[in-house]
Formats: structure tokens, C-alpha cells, sequence
């Protein structure tokens, strides 16, 4: 059962990565359908997320989980979470604008694209592989001792942040430069959190078989109306604020580590 959910999470790595190559070959002459087909290359990255987390419940719930699963895990991310995004990224944000620039501009944000987008990819699949071989990883700035921690942005998360950019903005790919070299910044960035140190709660002490208080209900079924009716606008405040966490989270212990601390006292002269 649980590889059955990560067979079905490559699948939707797999049609996410041909619905952009279809929508950046009719872009030309059918834009209405180009647009349909970056709407899907976004959403099911979204539906992989789902399933990413079901395997291995599952797994762990029916007491299956095994080595094979756990790579096969892995491998079945490095599609929905590192190659489709990466591919959707650049198609998206930067093969539209490269036209409408001069021959020097236009090659120059090329090779940008590319690196950057292969760098999203490459420190995807070093998040992962860190992952796999650490035991009980320690983040360089440990949060409190009651919640459980990830030691970097998660690749989920990453690729979750691309997809609901691309969706909230009706995807309708980009064209200018300027949005093109924020687009290409904010991917440098997100390569960065996946390999950094930093910490990332992982909800993992949230478990849905305990009894929960009538506010945490009341939450959930917010969350899933909110979903529901605004789609766009809710899963894009969802992931910026996850990846701004960690940011935020580093931010504010530089700043009572060097700001706050209390400054050593200096010896009483002597009279």
C-alpha cells in the first residue's frame, strides 16, 4: 500500500514535468491552453505533497515500512519535488522573457536560469541525501526541546513554494526582466534554506489519531474552507510563511546572541 502512494507521487512528478513542456511548446499559438497546462504542472507538485506524506504514515501505521520504501521515497522526490519544479521554474519564469530582451541580455539570463534552476535541483537532491544519512540531526540554532525539528527547508516545502507562486499568479508565465531576476533570486534563495543548517518545524508531534481541543477543530476546518474557496491566495500565505519561519528563526537568535546578551561586567576600579 505505501508504495503504491509514491508510485503515484512519481506520476504526478511525471505529468508535471510533461504538462510544462506541452504548455511551453503551444504557448505560441494556443496561450489559453499554455496557461491550463502551468495551472496543472503547479497543482499536481501540490497533490505530490499529499501523497509524500501518506506513504509513510501508512507505512508506518500497517508496520511496513522497509529500506526499499524509504529509498524509494527518496527517488520519487527528486522528480515531484526537485526536476518537475526546477523545469516549471525556469519554463515559467524565465523562457518567456528571453524573447522580449536583446541578443546579450537575452543569452545572459539564459545561463542564469539554467544554473540557478539546476542549482534548485542539486541542492534538492543534497537535502535529501543529508536526510537519509543523518540520525537525530541538530539544527545550528536549536528551538525548544518539546518540538521536533527538520535541519534545513524540507524539499516538499521548496517545491511547495514554487507551485503556489506559480498558481497564485494565475500562471500566466512571466515576461519581464524584472520579475524574471526576483523569480531567479528567490529560487537562489530557496536552494540555499535546503541546504542550510537552519531549523524547520516538522509537525511531526501532531498526531492525528489523539483527541484534539474544539479550537484546534475549528483551525482545521478553517484551513480546509479557506483551501476550498480561495485556493490561490491561502497556499501561497502558507508556504511563504513556512520558508520565512526558518529565516525568521535564524534571525532572531543572531539577534540575542549578539544584541541581547548581557555585556560582561567590568572590574570595580580601585579607589
Amino acid at each position: 500500500m505505501p508504495t503504491l502512494f509514491t508510485a503515484g507521487n512519481i506520476f504526478l512528478g511525471y505529468l508535471s514535468i510533461m504538462r510544462t513542456i506541452h504548455g511551453a511548446v503551444v504557448w505560441s499559438s494556443n496561450p489559453g491552453q499554455a496557461v491550463l497546462d502551468f495551472e496543472m504542472a503547479a497543482k499536481t507538485i501540490g497533490f505530490s505533497f499529499i501523497l509524500d506524506g501518506l506513504d509513510g504514515r501508512i507505512a508506518r501505521m500497517t508496520n511496513t515500512t522497509s529500506e526499499f520504501g524509504r529509498e524509494l521515497d527518496s527517488l520519487a522526490d527528486i522528480i515531484s519535488f526537485g526536476m518537475a519544479p526546477a523545469i516549471l521554474a525556469y519554463v515559467w519564469g524565465v523562457s518567456f522573457t528571453i524573447p522580449n530582451l536583446g541578443p546579450d541580455s537575452g543569452e545572459q539570463l539564459q545561463r542564469a536560469g539554467l544554473f540557478i534552476a539546476f542549482l534548485f535541483l542539486v541542492c534538492g537532491a543534497a537535502r535529501l541525501a543529508r536526510f537519509n544519512i543523518q540520525k537525530n540531526p541538530v539544527p545550528s540554532n536549536p528551538g525548544p526541546k518539546h518540538r521536533k525539528y527538520f535541519v534545513g527547508l524540507p524539499i516538499p516545502a521548496a517545491a511547495g513554494i514554487v507551485a503556489s507562486i506559480v498558481y497564485a499568479a494565475g500562471s500566466r508565465p512571466l515576461t519581464t526582466l524584472t520579475l524574471s531576476s526576483a523569480w531567479l533570486g528567490m529560487l537562489a534563495l530557496v536552494a540555499f534554506l535546503m541546504v542550510s543548517t537552519w531549523r524547520y518545524w516538522s509537525f511531526k508531534e501532531l498526531n492525528p489519531g489523539k483527541p484534539r481541543s474544539p479550537i484546534i477543530l475549528i483551525l482545521m476546518c478553517a484551513v480546509i474552507f479557506g483551501i476550498w474557496n480561495w485556493s490561490q491566495p491561502v497556499l501561497l500565505v502558507f508556504s511563504t510563511t513556512y520558508v520565512a519561519s526558518g529565516i525568521l528563526a535564524r534571525a532572531g537568535g543572531l539577534f540575542r546572541r549578539y544584541v541581547l546578551r548581557p555585556k560582561p561586567q567590568g572590574e570595580n576600579p580601585v579607589g
